[in-house]
């Protein structure tokens, strides 16, 4: 049932809008469409020579009060989308390994648009290392450094019981204008939150249609009244104040 204390405004629920990648369409498209709807949004960059090249534009996005969130250095995923055995995966690394690469990021970050709370987006929704006897997760490590991290579900994260570190998300490449206006609502019945996953937009690789993205933003905008929109940090850290507000724990902080 909707939590009317949590959120913001008497809204019934939340939504948040992820970007990966750092793509051309999230600084020619997106931001331009969010900024004019007075709505923000996550960034997940990989801060590499692409970044450093636009350093001034997403400091501006930053400036605009979105997100920009942590997707690792190296954007390593599993092997298993490749051929190759030696190549560079999760496969064949540590959560030390992944730990340093996720920090180097942070490093660049840090320095590129200010030291913030920031959220930490799991490249390709991947959050183990090793492989089968050997396979581990790495989300203790990002549960160390971030105020929460954003994966890959099925439905709308329950602000009571979710784990904030590894949230579920609804990928939605190709996705229609009503079809991403269904997802974000879902959120609404159950007081829950929604965080929808995008990469390119009107352009680049798994994209959605400009006009369907746009549909969305102007769905948003007239829902203000009961859905409110903001970047994944800072959904997450007002549910930290709600369950400390209210007394709720964590088994592990149970267990402390």
């Amino acid at each position: 049932m909707p939590k009317p204390d949590l959120w913001p405004n008497g809204c019934l629920g939340a939504v948040s809008l992820s970007f990966d990648d750092g793509m051309r369409s999230h600084l020619e498209v997106v931001a331009p469409v969010l900024n004019e709807a007075g709505l923000a949004a996550t960034f997940y960059v990989v801060p590499r020579p692409t970044f450093q090249e636009h350093v001034a534009d997403w400091r501006a996005v930053a400036g605009a009060g979105h997100e920009i969130g942590n997707h690792s250095l190296t954007h390593t995923c599993s092997r298993g989308f490749g051929d190759r055995l030696d190549a560079r995966c999760l496969e064949r690394m540590t959560v030390e390994e992944v730990e340093n690469d996720v920090l180097a990021a942070e490093r660049i970050l840090r320095e590129a648009v200010g030291d913030r709370p920031r959220s930490f987006g799991y490249p390709c929704y991947q959050s183990d290392v090793g492989e089968g006897a050997s396979r581990q997760s790495y989300v203790p490590v990002i549960a160390r450094h971030f105020v929460a991290a954003r994966a890959k579900g099925e439905r709308p994260n329950n602000p009571l019981t979710c784990d904030l570190h590894h949230l579920w998300s609804f990928p939605v490449e190709r996705a229609s204008g009503a079809e991403l206006v269904g997802l974000a609502e879902r959120a609404v019945a159950s007081g829950a939150w929604s965080v929808l996953t995008f990469h390119g937009v009107h352009e680049g690789h798994l994209a959605v249609a400009g006009t369907d993205f746009d549909e969305l933003v102007a769905h948003l905008n007239r829902a203000r009244d009961r859905l409110w929109t903001a970047p994944v940090a800072e959904v997450a850290r007002r549910i930290v104040a709600w369950r400390e507000e209210h007394g709720v724990l964590t088994r592990e902080q149970r267990r402390a």
